[in-house]
């Protein structure tokens, strides 16, 4: 049955009140913490009929819509101008619970859709590492998880949405109408205008509860086994890699499907994690170091290698580790961290170099991640996944050393076609964008006129 879960809309006049996220303006950082810059005002939309005046009343390319700033650089970031905080537009406006849509505001989290749409049957078609992150977030990253190679990403499963721009209040884009807009704006890093609401389709399980199995690999060639043979029977594959195994990439491979019957009582329920542990300010950024990294590698390889191989884990469990962390960002200090996902060939002497370079480097990342894309192409124009690997890795930021380090990364990434996810990325080059995403001048096109960011005017010669 299609029901309207919560609609209502206010008739505004006032002029948008100004709000200090966190503890002033100075203080917005992303997810990352670094870069550090000061804006200039942040607005703050609470019904989606004040946006339309905020944009009108921004100044040429001065304003940045966001949510929840879980990207790691500075994609959601627009030091010296005006940020939209677009949090507060986060209502559920309509379900039809029957074929599995869903329509909400932008700004709703993917945990509240999540505890929404679970126990009545349904699924987010995908997930990233975590669920504090707006649907319009996600839209604007257009964001993958480990099902790419069965359901690619986010964008695939829009089925319309609804665009503010400076331009023209309301647009509605979708696969039929306005297309030029509606592939710019997945993946659009927020700068094609406000996402007011989005409408998906969702996807069927049974149960919260996931079958999961894991395997111990020795070596890339082994982790190229079992990534072909379990995204042929697994819906969700990643895999964890050793950053300090010398002679041949070491790891733990993961898979999962949903359970195929419900799981009533299962012991494990009372074990979750209800509360995010908090994590404490003030963290000297020396505490992650070679010998702290090699020593939580040795004893998590261990743990994997001692534990169940194939166990049923609440989907909160699987998707979600570290949000049992709360600003979990801060293990790594207060110069922040960068995180490094590119895109690269299969092509196993590739993955090689770039994992030798970083050892000789003596910077080791503390997670490495590494997964498989599909073939499925998104719509998005900016779209990153594509065929190949993609590797993810955080390292703690050092300044110069670690910006050296991330630029001869590149030198190996970019000559052989692979690409850099801006999402992740606090520091790419212009040129190093510019060959990442070709069709960069055709997204440039459909750009609202009063946005802008810090990332943007980084990588292209606006």
């Amino acid at each position: 049955m299609a029901v309207p879960v919560f609609s209502r809309r206010a008739s505004v006049s006032s002029p948008v009140p100004e709000s200090s996220l966190g503890r002033g303006r100075r203080d917005i950082e992303s997810w990352g913490r670094y870069p550090h810059g000061a804006h200039r005002r942040v607005l703050r939309a609470w019904w989606s009929d004040q946006v339309p005046a905020c944009l009108a009343n921004a100044g040429p390319a001065s304003i940045l819509p966001g949510g929840l700033r879980r990207s790691y650089g500075d994609s959601c970031l627009n030091f010296g101008r005006d940020l939209l905080d677009c949090t507060p537009l986060d209502r559920f406006l309509f379900a039809d619970f029957q074929r599995g849509i869903l329509r909400c505001e932008a700004g709703v989290t993917l945990h509240e859709i999540l505890r929404m749409v679970v126990p009545r049957g349904w699924f987010l078609p995908v997930l990233p590492g975590t669920a504090h992150v707006t649907l319009g977030g996600a839209i604007a990253n257009d964001i993958h998880g480990k099902n790419h190679h069965r359901q690619g990403s986010i964008g695939r499963h829009l089925r319309q949405l609804m665009l503010s721009r400076s331009d023209a209040p309301e647009l509605l884009c979708s696969p039929n109408s306005e297309i030029e807009l509606f592939r710019a704006t997945i993946g659009g890093l927020g700068l094609t205008g406000v996402i007011l609401w989005a409408e998906m389709q969702l996807k069927p399980v049974s149960s919260p509860w996931l079958l999961a199995r894991k395997s111990v690999f020795k070596s890339l060639d082994e982790f190229f086994y079992l990534t072909a043979q379990n995204d042929d029977s697994e819906e969700y594959t990643v895999a964890w890699l050793d950053g300090f195994a010398r002679s041949d990439p070491q790891g733990v491979f993961f898979s999962a499907s949903h359970a195929p019957a419900p799981v009533e009582n299962h012991s494990g329920e009372a074990s979750l994690q209800r509360h995010a542990f908090p994590v404490a300010r003030g963290i000297p950024g020396q505490c992650l170091n070679p010998w702290t990294i090699r020593l939580f590698n040795a004893a998590y390889r261990n743990y994997q290698e001692r534990s169940t191989r194939t166990k049923l884990i609440h989907y909160r469990s699987f998707f979600f580790p570290l949000d049992s962390l709360d600003n979990w960002n801060r293990i790594y200090g207060r110069g922040g961290l960068v995180q490094y996902q590119c895109l690269l060939p299969e092509d196993p002497g590739i993955l090689r170099r770039l994992l030798a370079k970083i050892s000789i480097s003596g910077q080791v990342s503390f997670l490495m991640v590494l997964k498989r894309f599909g073939n499925l192409a998104s719509p998005g124009i900016l779209a990153f996944p594509r065929p190949g690997l993609t590797l993810a890795l955080d390292f703690p930021m050092r300044g110069r050393r670690t910006l050296q380090l991330l630029d001869e990364l590149d030198a190996i990434v970019l000559p052989c076609g692979g690409a850099l996810y801006p999402a992740k990325d606090a520091r790419m080059s212009r040129a190093a964008f510019q060959s990442s995403f070709p069709n960069w001048r055709r997204f440039r096109a459909a750009i609202d006129p009063k946005c802008s960011s810090s990332f943007w005017r980084r990588v292209t010669e606006w």
